[in-house]
């Protein structure tokens, strides 16, 4: 079913927008989540939460691209659920890692001025991740929005772990640089 059609599903408030939804985007959305929570049943419970989130959004919102739409759902669920069960003490896992490596060049947003920063934050890092080489956006995206480990990263583009490690690195320190240039960060 075309994305259009299953939008139209949700518009018109039938429960079948829900299991195309899970027809095509199940195994793509459970792939996000299991990036980040790792256990099965965790997955199958942020994939309810997404279809559920999907549907109160749907209408009004009418997404230009479902797959992206749902995936960034998907993403920020996982990234909650994460949180609430590593709330007393920090797992030793790939989003962890993931975070620490980001936490070199973007500061904490817990404070109320971080929060309402946070909107212009995600514009400079959109556009940064736009205007890199289509490779380096991806190794980019697959780090740090699918939270794919390095070793599957290294498989996915013929890379040596070494390799992509560095690239993330020097990609990390360009959006710092950028960061400074866009007076998001002190220098």
């Amino acid at each position: 079913m075309r994305d259009e059609e299953i939008i139209e599903l949700y518009f018109n408030r039938n429960e079948r927008a829900i299991e195309e939804t899970d027809v095509k985007y199940g195994n793509y959305l459970a792939s996000i989540a299991g990036n980040i929570l790792k256990c099965p049943e965790d997955v199958e419970e942020a994939l309810d939460d997404t279809y559920m989130k999907a549907w109160k959004r749907i209408p009004p919102t009418r997404p230009q691209i479902l797959r992206i739409f749902l995936g960034k759902i998907t993403r920020n669920i996982a990234f909650n659920k994460y949180e609430n069960m590593t709330a007393k003490k920090r797992g030793g896992g790939e989003i962890a890692e993931v975070l620490d490596e980001l936490e070199e060049c973007i500061p904490d947003s817990s404070d109320v001025e971080g929060s309402i920063l946070g909107a212009e934050l995600s514009r400079i890092i959109r556009d940064f991740v736009n205007n890199l080489p289509d490779r380096e956006a991806y190794i980019f995206s697959c780090r740090y929005f699918y939270t794919e480990d390095i070793s599957t990263i290294a498989k996915k583009f013929g890379m040596t772990q070494n390799n992509v490690s560095v690239t993330l690195s020097r990609l990390r320190g360009k959006l710092q640089r950028t960061l400074v240039r866009e007076g998001y960060l002190a220098s």
